[in-house]
């Protein structure tokens, strides 16, 4: 569990730097190109639409995790949004909370518990 710890802290700290760079030279409104490249039927566009796959699915697990409650609809949502620079934090903080146990980290406690 502490590798995966590590990683995901690792990952998260270079995909901020990274997004600030992109962000300060480009500008933060990704949306248009995002879905503009998914429109133009491109491989930039089957990618991002591979990807945003990867950000529903998610959205829906943490939403399932949290039983669908308004909290887990939240957290879906800042999942969808967010992708790795908020599923990382969150998986760091659910892996301390599990003690490390990845039957509760992946079902959640009242899942992990039945």
């Amino acid at each position: 569990m502490t590798a995966f710890r590590i990683f995901l802290g690792a990952f998260f700290a270079v995909l901020f730097v990274y997004t600030a760079i992109v962000g300060i030279n480009h500008g933060w409104n990704i949306m248009p190109i995002f879905f503009g490249d998914m429109a133009a039927m491109t491989w930039p566009g089957q990618f991002n639409l591979d990807f945003f796959g990867f950000l529903l699915l998610s959205g829906l697990w943490l939403s399932w995790r949290h039983e669908f409650t308004p909290a887990g609809l939240a957290l879906g949502v800042l999942g969808i949004f967010g992708g790795i620079g908020f599923l990382a934090p969150y998986l760091i903080f659910a892996s301390l909370q599990a003690n490390g146990d990845p039957k509760v980290l992946f079902l959640g406690q009242a899942r992990a518990n039945r």
